[in-house]
């Protein structure tokens, strides 16, 4: 309700009676009233005081209340302006109104008539009050909200959008009021179609971090949600949606969070990290790079990590297995051969060398050449250019050398059997791989990575690994490190016939190895339980016996429903 007392009008007429009548009658009712008898008095007026509510008569003495009309709403945009005439015309009123006159009354002027407009003009002037102090409100959260908002009406049309709006999506001023379905930035337009979805169907939507492209602008990766705006009778009037720029954050996710997956390596433990961080070292640099680790570690996915991150990563990556072929085969793999340069030779052949110019060569078991394939290696890292077997034009060649072994090559120098100067050339910078034992918290990431790779290669639909599965995963010591568990998650895929791989899907070879669960990594917590390893076992006390680690007869004593050695309960016991 409107309380008069609160407002403040101003009446202007020319003719003394009626500003005195008009004004008794106004303040009877509770208002505050100023009068003015010209255009000039009432400029002094609206200089010195706000005026809810202007009454003005069209015309006024030489002079046309039209004009005062428009003074008004360039002074005092909020007043509203009644206007008074003697003589109504269509085209005056038409006029009063297109300059923002809220209407207009017909002299002689009624006191029903006049207390009755000003309620009138008074309460809109109140309702756009309330709607300018929202949408005061309304922009400040706007500026002050980093994310994008983006508001539409009921039928689809743009309402408001904030600056954030504006810079992540395209969106301005001269698009208000357009049918959203119209407006179009070159890109998928997924949260234009969203944003009218939930109008229509009143229901909010979700869009979880995609990527955002507009033309002539990098990419962001953003997320986007929508709300309805629905009236008390749960009508909907419109929607909202806010679209938050996800960029800065994956970016500093991927910079900083412990990485699942860097090229085709698997693993998020600090010593794979440090291997991550490495390899970033040294993609983009020509250095001749050793990797040492047990076998099954994943040192030809180092290596292609190395070429495929660097500048060479569109030229050849040739690997060559050196412990696979005879020092004559290998020595023709390496530098090819002209036809007829030994037995056997009847065309030219190109080296793995030579496949490589501008490349990269990946030496894998390097430990296992021999003296005189030492001898040519080293020269080609010396010099850049080798000989072709039968041939003595050399021929220059631009190759990277990344060399792999699991063997200790510094002890093979010791030894004589490995030359120093060519061990010196690989040996500029060396990676230590991992042994798959020491990164025990990655085996579960790599079981779930060879259970996706299996089930799409066998068509399978299995889930997960059981919790017994996975603990005896974790209580192996992995000689064969990730090789190994890959062939041994392949055979319980193969093997499973229910969505769960349990124990008696995994191979019976590396159940048999565990011998002494008390040597698991988890040394504050017990690995299996009697009960655990008969399951495991299908009830063989002999393979129980061996999971657990104690005798056959350690078994049948605590069957008997003995207690064990701590005191615990059979039920319980680790033994």
């Amino acid at each position: 309700m409107i309380r008069p007392e609160s407002c403040r009008i101003l009446l202007v007429d020319d003719e003394e009676g009626i500003r005195f009548t008009l004004s008794c009658l106004l303040i009877k009712e509770g208002y505050l009233v100023d009068v003015a008898s010209g255009h000039a008095d009432a400029i002094i007026c609206l200089q010195k005081s706000h005026y809810d509510l202007a009454f003005i008569d069209i015309m006024l003495a030489g002079e046309s209340g039209i004009d005062l009309l428009h003074d008004i709403k360039v002074l005092s945009p909020a007043t509203q302006v009644v206007m008074f005439t003697a003589c109504p015309e269509v085209s005056t009123a038409t006029e009063a109104v297109r300059l923002g006159a809220f209407d207009y009354i017909s002299k002689p002027v009624y006191p029903k008539t006049l207390l009755s407009i000003s309620r009138l003009a008074l309460n809109e002037k109140r309702m756009k009050d309330e709607q300018k102090r929202h949408q005061i409100k309304l922009d400040a959260i706007f500026r002050t909200v980093s994310d994008s908002i983006v508001m539409v009406d009921k039928e689809g049309r743009l309402a408001h959008f904030n600056i954030s709006a504006g810079n992540i999506c395209g969106y301005t001023n001269e698009m208000i009021g357009n049918r959203l379905e119209s407006v179009g930035f070159g890109c998928g337009g997924e949260c234009r179609r969203a944003l009218l979805q939930t109008v229509r169907d009143n229901a909010s939507r979700e869009l979880r971090r995609f990527e955002c492209s507009l033309p002539g602008r990098p990419a962001c990766v953003v997320s986007f949600k929508s709300t309805p705006i629905t009236e008390a009778d749960g009508t909907v009037n419109g929607a909202v949606a806010v679209i938050r720029d996800e960029t800065p954050l994956v970016e500093l996710e991927h910079s900083l969070k412990k990485r699942g997956q860097f090229y085709d390596i698997i693993g998020v433990s600090d010593s794979m990290q440090r291997v991550y961080s490495l390899i970033e070292a040294l993609a983009d640099v020509p250095t001749t790079v050793l990797i040492n680790g047990e076998s099954g570690t994943g040192k030809e996915l180092v290596a292609a990590a190395l070429h495929f991150g660097g500048s060479r990563a569109k030229e050849p990556f040739v690997k060559v297995n050196c412990s696979a072929l005879s020092e004559t085969l290998l020595e023709s793999e390496l530098f090819g051969h002209v036809r007829g340069a030994f037995t056997g030779a009847f065309a030219d052949k190109v080296g793995r060398f030579q496949k490589a110019h501008r490349g990269t060569l990946f030496l894998d078991e390097i430990g296992d050449i021999s003296s005189a394939i030492q001898m040519r290696l080293l020269r080609v890292l010396q010099e850049s250019e080798f000989e072709r077997v039968g041939e003595s034009k050399p021929t220059k060649v631009d190759v990277r050398i990344i060399a792999a072994t699991n063997q200790n090559l510094t002890e093979m120098v010791r030894q004589g059997t490995f030359r120093h100067d060519l061990y010196y050339r690989l040996n500029v910078v060396r990676m230590e791989l991992p042994s798959l034992r020491e990164r025990r918290e990655d085996i579960s990431l790599l079981a779930d990575h060879f259970l996706a790779l299996f089930n799409t290669r066998f068509g399978k639909n299995i889930r997960a690994l059981s919790d017994e599965a996975m603990k005896l995963l974790q209580c192996h010591t992995w000689p064969g490190n990730v090789r190994e568990l890959e062939h041994a998650l392949e055979h319980a895929v193969i093997m499973c016939r229910s969505e769960i791989i349990t124990v008696q899907d995994l191979p019976h070879d590396l159940i048999d190895l565990i011998q002494n669960v008390k040597h698991s990594p988890a040394k504050t917590e017990p690995c299996l339980t009697l009960d655990q390893a008969l399951e495991m076992s299908d009830g063989n006390i002999t393979r129980a016996a061996r999971l657990l680690g104690v005798s056959r007869p350690t078994v049948y004593r605590h069957l008997k429903g003995k207690e064990c050695c701590n005191g615990t309960a059979m039920d319980t016991c680790t033994l």
